[in-house]
C-alpha cells in the first residue's frame, strides 16, 4: 500500500506539499558514507547490502542505488517479490532472495535473473522453473549452522549438495553460493559463532569434495563484519550497519564510524495551558504536577512509533521532552514545562531521532530502550503514512567506493 504522499501524487496548487507535516528524512550520503565503511571492514571479500524489508524502512529502491554507488556487489532481500520490485526499477546487479513458500513465484525469478535461496525442500520447485524459463536457475545453498531457522541441516546437507550438483551437471541450475547466518554475532564473547563457523567450514568442505565451486561463500552480517574478520569468507552480508545502527550493546554508532540515515520529524500540532493535575491521554495515567504547557505531536502507533515507548524522547527547539501518557494511533503529548510559551513552538519541528550528530539529539537507541526492543525494529516499523523524503541523492563529485579518515575495523563491544 502507498498513500498519495509519498508517491507525490497531490497537486502543489491545493496547498503545502504534505510531506513537509511529518516525515522520515532519508540521509542516501549516509548510506553511502556506511557502505562505504562496512566495505573497508570487510575487505578484501565483496559486501551485500540487505535492502529488505524496504531497506529496514529506509526506501528499497533509493537506498539500493546508493549502497552501489558506494560499493556494494550484491543485495540481499528476504522475499522474490522484494528483489522483483528492484528488477522492476531498473537495479541490474546481483541480487539474492532468500526466503520462499510453497507460492513463491520461482519462475519469475528465474526469469529476472534473480539469485534463490535454498535450503532443500525448495529445489525441484526451482529446477522445474529453469525447464520452464529455458533458462538455468542461480541458486545459493543455505546450511543451518545453528540458528535454528532455515537452511538445510548437516544431516541433509549431503544430500542436497548431490542433488544439486546433479542438476548442475544438466545446466537446469548454477550453485553461485553456500551461505549460513549467525546467530550471537551481536554478543562476541559467546563461543557459539565460533561453533557455527567451525559447522560453516565442514560444510563447505563437503560441497567442495562433491565438486561445487561456489563464486561466493558468505556468512557474515553487520555485527560479525565489525568485529570477527574470521567470518568473512568471499562476501558479508550487511543490514543493520548501512543504516548508520550499531548491533552491539554498549557500542554507539559513532564510535563504529556510522551515521543514522533516518531522521524522524513532524510540527508541534498544538501547544495549551493547562493547570496542575491535568490528566493526560487514554488512561490518564500521568498528570502534569503544576500549571504547565503540553505539546501535542502528531505521531502515533498508526506511524510506526510503538505504542509502550511512552517516555521516549522528542526534541523542540533545541530541548528534549519525553513522551508523557499513552501513545495513541495518531499522536502522543509532550509536557513542555511551566515556562515554555505555547505561541512560540506550536508548528515548531518536532524530531523524534536523527543522527545524533550534536550529541543532543534523540537517537533510535533512546526509542528501542523506551520500547524494550531494538533499533532494527524502530526504523523498520515506520509504517508508510509517513512520507520518506530523501536528501543527497546524487553522489558528491569525486567521492567513491575508497572512504578517507575512516576508522579502522572495530573490535569485538
Amino acid at each position: 500500500m502507498s498513500y498519495p504522499a509519498t508517491t507525490g501524487e497531490f497537486s502543489a496548487a491545493s496547498g503545502p506539499d504534505p510531506r513537509h507535516e511529518r516525515s522520515a528524512v532519508i540521509d542516501l550520503e549516509a548510506i553511502r558514507h556506511n557502505v562505504r565503511r562496512l566495505a573497508a571492514a570487510a575487505s578484501p571479500a565483496k559486501v551485500m547490502a540487505v535492502v529488505k524489508a524496504d531497506a529496514y524502512g529506509h526506501g528499497a529502491v533509493p537506498v539500493a542505488r546508493a549502497a552501489l554507488q558506494a560499493g556494494a556487489s550484491w543485495l540481499g532481500v528476504a522475499h522474490i517479490s522484494e528483489a522483483l520490485s528492484l528488477r522492476a526499477a531498473g537495479i541490474e546487479a546481483p541480487l539474492l532472495a532468500w526466503l520462499h513458500t510453497a507460492d513463491s513465484n520461482f519462475g519469475a525469478a528465474v526469469a529476472a535473473g534473480v539469485d534463490i535461496g535454498c535450503s532443500g525442500w525448495e529445489l525441484e520447485r526451482i529446477v522445474a522453473a529453469a525447464r520452464e524459463q529455458e533458462r538455468p536457475a542461480r541458486i545459493h545453498l543455505k546450511v543451518d549452522t545453528g540458528l535454528g531457522r532455515n537452511g538445510a541441516t548437516p544431516e541433509a546437507w549431503d544430500r542436497l549438495v548431490g542433488e544439486a550438483v546433479e542438476y548442475q551437471d544438466q545446466g537446469l541450475l548454477r550453485v553461485v553460493g553456500i551461505f549460513s547466518h549467525l546467530a550471537v554475532a551481536d554478543e562476541p564473547e559467546r563461543p557459539e559463532t565460533d561453533e557455527q563457523v567451525a559447522a560453516f567450514r565442514e560444510a563447505l568442505a563437503i560441497a567442495e569434495d562433491a565438486g561445487v565451486d561456489p563464486e561466493v561463500r558468505h556468512l557474515a552480517n553487520t555485527p560479525a563484519t565489525l568485529s570477527r574478520p574470521d567470518t568473512h569468507f568471499d562476501m558479508v552480508r550487511v543490514g543493520l550497519g548501512i543504516y548508520g545502527l550499531s548491533p552491539f550493546e554498549g557500542q554507539t554508532s559513532a564510535e563504529l564510524g556510522l551515521r543514522p540515515a533516518m531522521t524522524l520529524r513532524t510540527l508541534v500540532s498544538q501547544c495549551k495551558e493547562v493547570p496542575a493535575g491535568q490528566g493526560v491521554s487514554y488512561g490518564l495515567h500521568y498528570r502534569t504536577r503544576e500549571a504547565s504547557t503540553l505539546g501535542l505531536i502528531p505521531l502515533g502507533y498508526a506511524d510506526g512509533v510503538p505504542r509502550v515507548a511512552t517516555g521516549g524522547p522528542v526534541r523542540v527547539a533545541g530541548k528534549t521532552y519525553p513522551v508523557v501518557g499513552r501513545i495513541a494511533m495518531d499522536q502522543m503529548v509532550i509536557d513542555l514545562g511551566p515556562e515554555a510559551s505555547g505561541p512560540a513552538l506550536q508548528g515548531a519541528e518536532a524530531e523524534l531521532f536523527g543522527n545524533g550528530a550534536d550529541g543532543g539529539g534523540p537517537t533510535v537507541d533512546e526509542w528501542a530502550h523506551a520500547a524494550g526492543t531494538i533499533n532494527y525494529e524502530v526504523v523498520t516499523r515506520i509504517s508508510p503514512r509517513v512520507p520518506r523524503r530523501f536528501i543527497n541523492e546524487h553522489e558528491p563529485v569525486g567521492s567513491g567506493p575508497a572512504l578517507a579518515g575512516v576508522p579502522g575495523k572495530a573490535g569485538a563491544a
